[in-house]
C-alpha cells in the first residue's frame, strides 16, 4: 500500500493492497475485508487450477509493442488447438515495465521470440495464475456475494482504484470496480501519475509505502522522481 502524506491525501494498493487502502480509509471494517479477502484467494486458485496459466515480468525497449506481442502468443496457442486463448497486459509497472499474464504456452512463446518483440528481459514470476485477465472470470462471482453483505463506505480520504487510476466515489461504485480488478489489469503506472499530478513548481507529499519490500517505491521512482524524492518505506514487523 502507497500512502501520500499531506495531512494524508491519498492512498492505493496495488491489487490485494487495495483492500488495505480502503480499509485505511475508513471504507471497509478490516475483519470484512480481511474475510472477502479469503474468498477472493480461494475463488482465485480455484480458477488458476483450472487451466496451466502464469505471470511474466517484462522489460522492454521503447519501441516494444506489448498488445501487438499478446496477439502473436494469441495466435500460437490457437495453431497449438487451445480454444480461446488468453494473453494480455495485467499490470502496467512504469515505463517500459509490463506484466503479460495467460496461458503458459503463450508465455512460453514470448520468451522465446523476445528479441522479435523487443523485449530487453523476460521473467516468469513464481504465482499459480494468470492473475489479472479473462481467466480470472469464475472467481468474480465468490467475491460478488461476498461483497454484497459486506457494508462499504464512501472513503474519508481519496483512495485511488487501479482498475482505471480514479478516485473511489461511494459504495455501489467500490463493489463494481472491486470486482472488475479482478479480470482487469493493474494500471499502477497511470494511478501514480493521477496521485502526483501537481501543478509546476507546486511541492510533493511525503509518501510511504507500508508493507514487506519496496517494489512500490521502485516503480515511483521510474514514474516520478520528484515524488520519490519523498519516499519512506515502513516495514511489517512480525
Amino acid at each position: 500500500m502507497l500512502v501520500a502524506i499531506e495531512r494524508c491525501v491519498a492512498a492505493t494498493g496495488f491489487s490485494l493492497g487495495e483492500f488495505a487502502a480502503l480499509v485505511f480509509a475508513g471504507a471497509l471494517d478490516f475483519a470484512e475485508a480481511l474475510y472477502a479477502v479469503k474468498v477472493r484467494a480461494e475463488a482465485m486458485q480455484e480458477a488458476s487450477d483450472r487451466i496451466p496459466s502464469g505471470m511474466m515480468a517484462v522489460l522492454g525497449k521503447a519501441q516494444a509493442k506489448y498488445g501487438y506481442a499478446c496477439l502473436m502468443a494469441r495466435e500460437h496457442c490457437e495453431s497449438l488447438g487451445i480454444e480461446s486463448p488468453v494473453c494480455s497486459i495485467s499490470s502496467y509497472l512504469f515505463p517500459d515495465g509490463r506484466v503479460i499474464a495467460g496461458h503458459l504456452q503463450a508465455l512460453e512463446f514470448l520468451q522465446k521470440n523476445s528479441r522479435k518483440f523487443s523485449f530487453l528481459r523476460t521473467k516468469l514470476l513464481p504465482v499459480s495464475g494468470a492473475f489479472h485477465t479473462a481467466l480470472m472470470e469464475p472467481a468474480v462471482e465468490p467475491l460478488r456475494e461476498v461483497l454484497k453483505k459486506v457494508e462499504i463506505r464512501k472513503p474519508e480520504i481519496s483512495v485511488y482504484s487501479n482498475v482505471d487510476a480514479k478516485k473511489y466515489m461511494h459504495g455501489q461504485h467500490i463493489r463494481r470496480l472491486l470486482l472488475k480488478q479482478l479480470v482487469s489489469p493493474v494500471k499502477w503506472e497511470q494511478t501514480v501519475h493521477a496521485i502526483y499530478e501537481r501543478r509546476q513548481g507546486a511541492e510533493f507529499p511525503e509518501t510511504y509505502e507500508v508493507g514487506p519490500g519496496r517494489q512500490l517505491g521502485s516503480a515511483l521512482q521510474k514514474c516520478n522522481l520528484k515524488a520519490w524524492q519523498g519516499y519512506r518505506h515502513i516495514d511489517v514487523v512480525m
